[in-house]
């Protein structure tokens, strides 16, 4: 059993959700683009979330979660006190960051909850770290603050315009590079789509572009085969072989195709949950 010891949502539209959950030994191992499996109750489904943060000393682990599905929506009703069943990680492989002096992240919506912690890691080390953070708008712009204190430049964009620059990540990456901006590596995380068209831009550069994929998953240690990919013409698994794969070689029109296969089922499942029996349980 794992207690929640704090939550709070992140945007006014409180679609997005922290929660800090003790868990000393995945807080102990944890790294900036590892992710962990969560389950409600026994009864429930395996659910990935990137880790967004830790706390070693406190034995802490920090998920952002955007409540799309019907466990994620059931999750937002979990409070402070309450406990889940299963949080197992840390899974995946970190971020590489070795030998790096100047990159851009690039975050689209809850994909800024992943990108958080990277550019942090990275800005603590010495990096410099220009953060582009799309949101639809206003409303769903989450972690303006701590963003700002992980970087060296913040950029952030809204579809409509009711907050910072309007257009997508994308108008300002390409501005950058235009403009002369030159750096080692761009990390890019968020919706496939997004993901793809920041390939797009960043591979007449020949610059090498990391993507963090998170396609459907069931058990998280490569035996399913749910979460495969293909990267170089060849079949990956985002659990042990990723997260993070070259831009550059993912057949993100599969990912994208392969991602929407349960959507039908998906909504059927969201049309009701019960708050009496929400799949939590009290200390």
């Amino acid at each position: 059993m794992f207690k929640i010891v704090k939550k709070r949502f992140l945007d006014n539209a409180k679609t997005i959700c922290l929660f800090e959950i003790e868990a000393p030994l995945v807080a102990k191992h944890a790294a900036a683009g590892q992710f962990v499996i969560f389950r409600l109750d026994e009864q429930g489904e395996r659910v990935p979330v990137s880790v967004a943060g830790y706390d070693r000393e406190k034995g802490t682990v920090t998920v952002m979660v955007q409540a799309a599905g019907h466990t994620t929506k059931m999750l937002h009703t979990v409070e402070e006190g309450d406990y889940i069943t299963d949080f197992v990680g840390p899974l995946g492989r970190a971020t590489e960051m070795d030998g790096l002096s100047k990159v851009a992240v690039v975050g689209g919506g809850v994909g800024c909850a992943i990108a958080y912690p990277i550019a942090k890691e990275m800005h603590e080390k010495g990096i410099e770290v220009d953060m582009i953070a799309g949101f639809r708008s206003k409303d769903f712009v989450i972690l303006e603050d701590e963003l700002k204190a992980a970087c060296s430049n913040l950029y952030i964009t809204t579809d409509d315009g009711t907050f910072g620059r309007k257009g997508f990540t994308t108008d300002t990456l390409r501005e950058l590079l235009e403009s002369g901006h030159t750096y080692d590596r761009v990390i890019a995380i968020g919706p496939g789509l997004m993901m793809k068209f920041v390939a797009d831009v960043t591979r007449p550069y020949n610059l090498k572009t990391i993507v963090s994929l998170n396609p459907i998953m069931v058990d998280g240690t490569g035996m399913c085969g749910g979460c495969r990919v293909m990267v170089g013409g060849e079949t990956k698994f985002a659990c042990v072989d990723g997260p993070d794969f070259d831009a550059h070689q993912v057949d993100f029109d599969l990912l994208i195709k392969r991602g929407a296969f349960y959507n039908d089922d998906e909504a059927e499942a969201n049309k009701h949950i019960c708050k009496m029996t929400g799949g939590v349980r009290n200390a």
